[in-house]
């Protein structure tokens, strides 16, 4: 039987666990709050508690916590890991984690790869985890090295029973790059949305498009703002475009400018249209 271990119980960490579970994998954790643990070896979705001691015993270790965190609790843990288990963060932003992390497997003798699953829900916690969260959602893996095909065999076999549709290796910078686009953006755009005065009384005259743009704007505060004050150079380039785009829709409206404003909005479907097809 294989070990996972995971460090932290949110709703990534607590996804992994029922998912590894239901493929009759050792399933050991730790979590900051003990009820938290107590709960999930209560339910059957943890066997045990991950420590100093049986770290070294697992095949996979997860860290599903906090890039900072996660920094702080694999420096506690690296002289106890050895050789055998893959290590892997699952943090939203890379630059910060891997410049830390690949140094600190280098110095102890394990293996540490950068990760990010592409999956989630706009709420947080052990509570709404759930084995298929990550059925056939990307995963992003950040290796210490390109060439080391037998890594990424490794690591895509190790993180099978998630059920992750496809992988994509590549750079902790673009990484960062790419994320403060596709979801850090669409983050920060949904939070600062749902601020008009004009929310407090849409029931009656929303639908489809008002639940697709403010469902992220329900989010985790502290963890988001980590994330973007880690990667603010990219997140800053992304605003300034946004805000650039949205003057020009404004000045066509002041100046009511019909066939400027006709122009700009179809050349958005047209974008649309080549990124992501009809």
């Amino acid at each position: 039987m294989k070990t996972i271990g995971i460090v932290g119980l949110g709703l990534i960490g607590g996804s992994f666990a029922k998912a590894y579970k239901q493929a009759e994998w050792k399933v050991l954790a730790q979590n900051r709050t003990r009820s938290v643990l107590d709960f999930a070896i209560l339910s059957g979705d943890v066997d045990g508690e991950l420590t100093q001691d049986n770290i070294a015993e697992c095949d996979l270790v997860l860290f599903t916590i906090y890039p900072e965190a996660t920094i702080r609790a694999l420096t506690a843990l690296a002289p106890h890991i050895g050789e055998h288990p893959l290590v892997m963060d699952c943090c939203g932003t890379k630059r910060v984690v891997c410049e830390a992390c690949f140094p600190l497997a280098k110095e102890h003798g394990f293996t540490f790869v950068g990760g990010h699953p592409m999956a989630g829900t706009q709420y947080s916690g052990f509570k709404y985890a759930r084995a298929n969260l990550y059925r056939n959602a990307p995963m992003v893996i950040v290796p210490p090295r390109f060439d080391d095909i037998f890594l990424l065999d490794r690591a895509k076999e190790l993180l099978s029973p998630a059920g992750f549709s496809r992988f994509s290796v590549t750079t902790a910078e673009d990484h960062d790059r790419m994320i403060a686009f596709t979801s850090q953006l669409a983050h920060v755009v949904s939070n600062a949305y749902i601020k008009s005065p004009t929310s407090r009384e849409h029931r009656g005259f929303s639908a489809g498009s008002y639940k697709d743009l403010t469902r992220v704007a329900w989010l985790n505060a502290p963890m988001w703002a980590e994330l973007f004050l880690e990667n603010r150079d990219n997140l800053l380039n992304e605003i300034n475009c946004l805000i650039d785009s949205l003057s020009a829709y404004r000045t066509c409206l002041e100046q009511e400018d019909r066939e400027t404003l006709t122009t700009i909005l179809e050349e958005g479907k047209r974008i649309k249209e080549e990124v992501d097809g009809r």
